[in-house]
């Protein structure tokens, strides 16, 4: 199970470029190692990473096993309304789990 540390600002003025960084602890394992007895280790990567902006869809990220593991996410969105900032992310093992941040727009 994966669990995320987000940051965004709390506040900002209407028009504004703000940053979002998403930090996703998961083990990102390829499904080309294998284990101390030589099976193989089973694939299991964040396969989306979606993040919505007082319900629109923002950024859509689709991941491949040559991500390094806790994938580090940064990008801006800009200052529209208030509303609330929604991350969700899907692995192999189709477990989904999602964070969110509010952002108030003055």
């Amino acid at each position: 199970m994966a669990q995320a540390l987000v940051k965004i600002q709390a506040q900002a003025k209407r028009g504004e470029a703000v940053e979002v960084r998403a930090l996703i602890q998961h083990p990102m394992e390829t499904g080309f190692r294998r284990d101390d007895m030589g099976k193989p280790i089973a694939r299991d990567i964040i396969r989306e990473f979606v993040c919505t902006y007082a319900g629109e869809e923002v950024l859509r990220a689709e991941l491949q096993p040559a991500i390094a593991a806790n994938p580090f996410l940064v990008f801006h969105v800009l200052a529209t309304e208030s509303g609330e900032v929604a991350f969700r992310w899907t692995d192999d093992k189709g477990v989904v789990q999602s964070e969110s941040a509010r952002l108030t727009v003055s």
